[in-house]
């Protein structure tokens, strides 16, 4: 039953990040660059406040996926090198922490790229 819980908070918290994102395209003028980059940003500053990690404890998944998750993840691996290179770890720590995302990333697009034909959108 817990690992029902488990999913069940995961797709509810991770859902809502999602609806508000489709409501914030749906509703304003914002492009949805600008909102991938609010939830970057949103991501960050509350890894740094210390508020979005009980959000990950209690979503799990849910919390990590969405891009908020990546802005956590960034300020998490900022906020640990800090504590083990020191002011340096402010320009290592937050690609440290997602050079595996990033760089599985790049991969898959090389490879979607090599199987598919790219072609502009006109």
């Amino acid at each position: 039953m817990d690992i029902v819980m488990e999913y069940l908070r995961a797709f509810l918290v991770g859902g809502a990040i999602c609806a508000v994102g489709q409501i914030l395209i749906d509703r304003t003028k914002l492009t949805p660059a600008r909102i991938l980059t609010a939830y970057v940003v949103a991501g960050v500053v509350l890894g740094a406040l210390g508020l979005y990690k009980p959000l990950v404890e209690f979503a799990g998944g849910g919390a990590t996926v969405p891009l908020t998750g990546f802005g956590y993840l960034l300020s998490s691996g900022v906020e640990e090198a800090v504590d083990k290179r020191g002011i340096l770890g402010i320009f290592t720590g937050g690609l440290s922490s997602a050079a595996a995302g990033i760089n599985a990333a790049i991969l898959f697009a090389f490879l979607i790229a090599l199987i598919f034909k790219p072609k502009d959108k006109s």
